[in-house]
């Protein structure tokens, strides 16, 4: 009989993968480093749920336009533990994104990204970008109302971009409109192209961790000088370096049980989100939205002043992502301690205060239109003039309380039309509903006579 021993033996004196692997686990780092420095490692935990999980639905996700949403249903509803598994890909792509921005936080605050740490730093923000894009083209293979055209709007917004606009669109839909060309482009982003550039990038990020070291804690007066940093860090690692296994790799596998554990239990007590309705591009009815990490770009773009939205799709991520970039290359050496670098403190409060504001903005989203809006009641229209009444009625079958509020009924898209008939005269109100306005269709075409007569006097009576 053989032992484990034995076969332990026999395996690494044909593999020699212990041999390989252990000076790396081994490898000394700084004896200072704390619990701000698991970050990273839980990113990648995140990371390993997501392939996981993923392979597991792959398996049963079909990526057809007929299919897709069907397939959905049967894991949710059919397949063993299949809600559990996406609602753990949701609630795991989820802590990636956050997971990775706290990281990049941490790194940004304590001055990491200084030499020999650069490219690190380059690297990570293209494991950002990337980890992003996963999350944007998982939100499509959803397949359902609220999934496609959140890909319509993003299409849309990506086709005011001046000069290359209408390419953009085209390539983020696979055509000139959402199809199964666009679901296939998706699930192949999503599936192959962004995992494998991820898993390349992942490789190269962690290869510079084990090159250039763990960045050791800042201290006030210890400033990065290139010329000599090198030696003191290695001297330093050799008087006081500890082993990354076993003294310092616990506080990562707490950390790490710790994040697996949170997304079991909330896939487990709330799940992935619910499917709406399946996908029909020709129902308008729906609530697109991104994600929680897109909301604030979702807001930032709904809230620009009109025709300045064009520019800042494209500026913005543009802007942002050269001054990622920019940021080793500008300050490469240099004090790291926090105290002496207060414009790292007001920029990292200055972002995440915009971020949270413009998240809470998207969450509302009162620029959308309300499609679960009610009827007007009886005590709002107050009247009983029977054209007031039918203009009622009108109001909100015409789609008009989606976008309008009445008395604090409807929604907020247009302007609050409680005292209109004070505001505007009979043939204001009829040049408005006619020719339409920004973001306002024009209903000339929509209404009948007797129909517009109703709504303008409805209109008239709200004073």
């Amino acid at each position: 009989m053989f032992s484990l021993r034995a076969i332990g033996r026999w395996f690494e004196d044909r593999t020699g993968l212990a041999g390989q692997l252990g000076p790396l686990l081994k490898h000394p780092v700084p004896p200072e480093a704390t619990w701000l420095y698991v970050f990273g490692s839980a990113t990648l935990t995140a990371f390993l749920v997501q392939i996981v999980t993923g392979a597991a639905l792959a398996a049963l996700y079909v990526p057809g336009t007929n299919e897709a949403y069907e397939s959905l249903r049967f894991i949710d509803d059919g397949a063993p533990v299949g809600h559990l598994l996406r609602g753990m890909h949701f609630f795991g792509a989820s802590a990636m994104v956050g997971l990775a921005v706290l990281h990049m936080i941490r790194v940004f605050l304590t001055g990491s990204f200084k030499f020999p740490r650069e490219v690190s730093w380059l690297s990570g923000s293209f494991l950002l970008l990337f980890t992003l894009g996963m999350g944007f083209t998982g939100q499509l293979l959803r397949f359902d109302q609220n999934a496609i055209w959140t890909v319509v709007v993003g299409a849309e917004q990506a086709g005011r971009t001046p000069f290359i606009g209408t390419w953009m669109g085209r390539l983020l839909l696979g055509g000139p409109t959402l199809g199964s060309d666009t679901l296939s482009r998706f699930f192949s982003l999503h599936v192959f192209v962004l995992p494998g550039l991820l898993l390349a990038l992942l490789g190269l990020h962690l290869h510079l961790v084990l090159r250039n070291g763990v960045s050791e804690p800042p201290r006030a007066g210890r400033p990065v000088d290139p010329t000599v940093y090198r030696g003191w860090y290695h001297r330093m690692l050799g008087e006081r370096g500890v082993p990354f296994w076993p003294d310092a790799i616990w506080r990562d596998a707490v950390f790490g049980m710790l994040v697996v554990g949170v997304i079991v239990l909330l896939a487990w007590l709330v799940g992935a989100p619910e499917l709406s309705r399946p996908a029909d591009p020709t129902i308008v009815q729906a609530e697109p939205r991104p994600d929680w990490y897109f909301l604030f770009y979702f807001a930032l773009l709904a809230l620009m002043p009109h025709g300045l939205e064009s520019y800042v799709i494209i500026l913005g991520p543009l802007l942002l992502g050269a001054i990622l970039l920019l940021v080793p290359l500008l300050a490469p050496a240099g004090e790291r301690a926090v105290r002496r670098r207060p414009w790292a403190v007001g920029t990292v409060v200055a972002g995440v205060t915009i971020w949270g504001a413009l998240t809470v903005s998207g969450v509302h989203a009162d620029w959308s239109p309300h499609f679960d809006a009610k009827p007007l009641p009886a005590s709002v229209v107050a009247s009983s003039n029977g054209t007031v009444q039918q203009g009622a009625v009108l109001f909100h079958d015409r789609a008009c309380i989606f976008c309008h509020r009445i008395s604090g009924q409807g929604g907020r898209r247009g302007p609050d039309l409680s005292h209109i008939g004070a505001l505007l005269t009979k043939d204001e109100l009829v040049i408005r509903i006619l020719n339409g306005g920004y973001n306002m269709p024009a209903y000339g075409a929509i209404l009948a006579p007797g129909e517009l007569d109703a709504i303008i006097a409805f209109l008239e009576s709200r004073r």
